[in-house]
């Protein structure tokens, strides 16, 4: 069983990644952070695995809230379903944008998890992918999308958005904000972006999920399993929170506010390191 105060530390670890995994702030990094204030009583072998597995709960809260959009079958009876081809044709364009980070992941993931994950390299990366939101945004107020809506995403450019997306296999980098920043270079509105990202992150949480915990093993104790369970529900029920707020908030604003907590929380990280 959880004591309290492990419970405590695994609803609060919810929270960040409920908060952190559709903003475009780095759930990855923000998660590594944390973990250097709130410890948790666990392996570091299962740590690694939670980090990503609790993803999984804001898996959940994409599929509820998208589920209309996201379903490639409709019933006109009841024994006779029909394929929506613009939905089945968007889960294609998805599995072509996954394909470069497919390759870098298998390829290069123990290597990552060895050697850059480091609050320096978080704290690079928040910087840097602040300064480029900020920059991007400027040069969009001059721009008209060319790819408003997220059924006009075609297959060059789901490919192009994936290979945004390799970016974020460093940590502090977040995969919605790689994944959003090419759409946005590339001519796509800021809702379709972040919807397009939504999809994305299917498949790809899934896939990472399942290699840690293969990684791992699937063999847990009562207490692990409760971890999980907790600390999933608590994302889930936060992201379903975030990504409604976050669909509201870019109609009507921009990113540019996260880029600029970005690379505030960035200059932190490095002063907090360099003197402690």
């Amino acid at each position: 069983m959880l004591s309290t105060l492990e419970l405590l530390k695994v609803t609060f670890l919810g929270i960040v990644e409920g908060v952190t995994e559709w903003l475009p702030i780095s759930s990855t990094g923000h998660m590594l952070l944390v973990d250097e204030f709130i410890q948790m009583n666990v392996s570091d072998a299962f740590k690694d695995m939670f980090f990503v597995v609790i993803q999984l709960g804001a898996i959940l809260a994409v599929v509820l809230l998208f589920w209309g959009k996201m379903f490639p079958f409709q019933w006109k009876d009841k024994t006779k379903p029909v394929v929506k081809r613009d939905t089945l044709s968007l889960w294609c364009k998805v599995v072509v944008a996954c394909i470069p980070g497919a390759v870098v992941t298998i390829l290069f993931d123990d290597f990552i998890e060895e050697h850059l994950h480091t609050p320096v390299v978080i704290a690079a990366a928040l910087i840097l992918y602040g300064v480029a939101f900020i920059l991007v945004e400027n040069w969009n107020k001059t721009r008209t999308p060319r790819t408003k809506n997220l059924e006009d995403i075609t297959y060059w450019t789901a490919f192009l958005i994936g290979l945004f997306q390799v970016l974020s296999i460093i940590p502090g980098t977040s995969r919605s904000g790689s994944t959003i920043i090419g759409a946005l270079l590339i001519g796509v509105s800021r809702v379709a972006a972040a919807e397009f990202t939504f999809f994305l992150a299917v498949p790809v949480m899934f896939g990472l999920s399942l290699l840690k915990l293969v990684k791992f093993g699937f063999a847990f104790t009562t207490a692990e399993l409760m971890t999980l369970a907790v600390g999933a529900l608590v994302a889930f029920v936060v992201s379903v929170l975030v990504i409604k707020f976050l669909m509201g908030y870019i109609k009507k604003h921009d990113f540019k506010v996260f880029g600029w907590y970005r690379i505030v929380l960035g200059v932190l990280v490095l002063l907090y390191f360099a003197f402690c």
